[in-house]
């Protein structure tokens, strides 16, 4: 799976992801927020149901694999419009590793919006947990963004764009992820985090 980099936020986003030297992150709401601290729910902030997609940079996927996305899927949709994209890997059949990922790089930044935030799913990203993720949904939401793009790249990663363009990077283990089991463990992570910002009992089952 994709090696991820800090990505850079907007100004006007909700949320803040504050770089150190050694390129770590730590992701706080934005002031005047509550969200998870100070005792608060993190569903206190959410002000709409932000449209999510899940862009992923691969071959085609396993029938399991496909089974168990597509029910959690399902199951975001009674909270938000979730679009599940697959862009084909190395699209130009590039023989050489960096003309495939600049290829895919391509192919990923034709479908990003500049009115949408961008995740980029990284192994060197800001390690998240599963009420960060809420609150970045959250903030996302509550900022004027018209939708949020979770991206996962393909066998060498994701592309120059991508990385200038992406508004966050975070990272969902610090094991490396093959990219199909990287989308499973996202999409249900997305569903939890719908069911912590509505304050549902799946997130602690």
């Amino acid at each position: 799976m994709d090696h991820w980099s800090l990505g850079q936020t907007s100004p006007s986003m909700g949320a803040h992801l504050l770089a150190s030297s050694s390129c770590r992150a730590t992701y706080v709401p934005a002031p005047g927020k509550q969200c998870k601290h100070a005792g608060q729910s993190v569903r206190l902030c959410l002000q709409r149901p932000l449209p999510i997609r899940i862009l992923t940079v691969g071959k085609k996927r396993s029938a399991g694999v496909q089974l168990i996305v597509d029910e959690y899927i399902e199951k975001l949709k009674h909270y938000c419009p979730v679009v599940d994209v697959r862009v084909k890997s190395n699209p130009r059949n590039a023989r050489d590793v960096r003309a495939q990922i600049d290829h895919e790089d391509m192919a990923v930044m034709d479908l990003i919006k500049s009115s949408e935030w961008v995740v980029m799913l990284d192994e060197r990203g800001l390690d998240v947990g599963s009420e960060q993720i809420a609150s970045i949904i959250a903030d996302a939401g509550n900022s004027g963004a018209l939708s949020i793009t979770f991206c996962i790249g393909g066998p060498y990663g994701h592309g120059r764009q991508l990385r200038e363009r992406a508004n966050a990077s975070i990272k969902l283990s610090s094991l490396v992820l093959n990219h199909e089991i990287a989308l499973v463990v996202l999409a249900e992570q997305l569903y939890r985090a719908w069911t912590i910002l509505k304050g549902q009992k799946y997130h602690h089952n």
